[in-house]
C-alpha cells in the first residue's frame, strides 16, 4: 500500500500556470504507474493523466493535454504541471497510484484501475 499526500492547490486566474506535487511512501514507489484524476462540483470523478512506473511513457485526457505535464523522480513525488489554466479545469485533484506491479495502460486508466488515492488538494481558476 503506498500513501499519498498532495500538495500545492490554489486560487489563481484563468491563463495562470499552477504545479501540483504528490508525496508517496513506501519501499516500492517504482513499481507503481502514477495518475491524477480530479472532480469538479457536481460532476463525476475524472482521468487527468499518468505516467508509467519508470516515467517513460504518459498519458492525458484530451481536454488537458498540451497544457498539462505530468513527472515523476526518484523521491518519491510526483507533480503535474498546469499552464494555460481555464475555470474548467476548477476541481479537487487527487493523485493515485496503479495496483502494484500492473501492466501499463496508457488510454486504459479507470477509477477501477487505482489501487490508492491521496486525500486531494483544491484548484479553483477564476475568470
Amino acid at each position: 500500500q503506498v500513501q499519498l499526500v498532495e500538495s500545492g492547490g490554489d486560487l489563481v486566474q484563468a491563463g495562470d500556470s499552477l504545479r501540483l506535487s504528490c508525496a508517496a511512501s513506501g519501499r516500492t514507489f517504482s513499481r507503481y504507474h502514477m495518475g491524477w484524476f480530479r472532480q469538479a462540483p457536481g460532476k463525476e470523478r475524472e482521468f487527468v493523466a499518468a505516467i508509467s512506473s519508470t516515467g517513460g511513457s504518459t498519458y492525458y485526457a484530451d481536454s488537458v493535454k498540451g497544457r498539462f505535464t505530468i513527472s515523476r523522480d526518484g523521491a518519491k513525488m510526483v507533480y503535474l504541471q498546469m499552464n494555460s489554466l481555464k475555470p474548467g479545469d476548477t476541481a479537487v485533484y487527487y493523485c493515485t497510484t496503479s495496483y502494484y506491479g500492473a501492466d501499463w495502460l496508457g488510454s486504459g486508466w479507470r477509477q477501477a484501475n487505482v489501487g490508492s488515492w491521496g486525500q486531494g488538494t483544491q484548484v479553483t481558476v477564476s475568470s
